[in-house]
């Protein structure tokens, strides 16, 4: 679907961008190949292929999800300046 002259005007003043005839006529230009670009991506049989996650054939290596850390809630508390029912008490910076 090849875009106007007007259509790129109005889309041009939609944005709020200043366009003089010139650029309005190379931007439809371009505008107009990207969407025979589209079309010609659209227009690709893609029947029965599967989708990838990545461009090559990778696999993450996964590890075990297990705690590696001891709780050291109360070490880290006890330094706190204030600290009311395990929570972190911290001064009012918006009135």
């Amino acid at each position: 679907m090849p875009l106007s002259l007007p259509q790129v005007k109005r889309v041009a003043w939609l944005a709020r961008i200043e366009i003089t005839d010139a650029e309005a006529a190379a931007a439809q230009g371009h505008l107009n190949d990207i969407f025979r670009l589209i079309e010609q991506m659209q227009s690709v049989d893609t029947e029965g292929v599967a989708p990838m996650a990545h461009g090559q054939d990778v696999v993450q290596r996964l590890r075990e999800d297990r705690v590696t850390e001891s709780d050291q809630h109360t070490l880290y508390q006890a330094i706190a300046p204030q600290v009311e029912d395990g929570l972190y008490l911290v001064p009012k910076v918006i009135e």
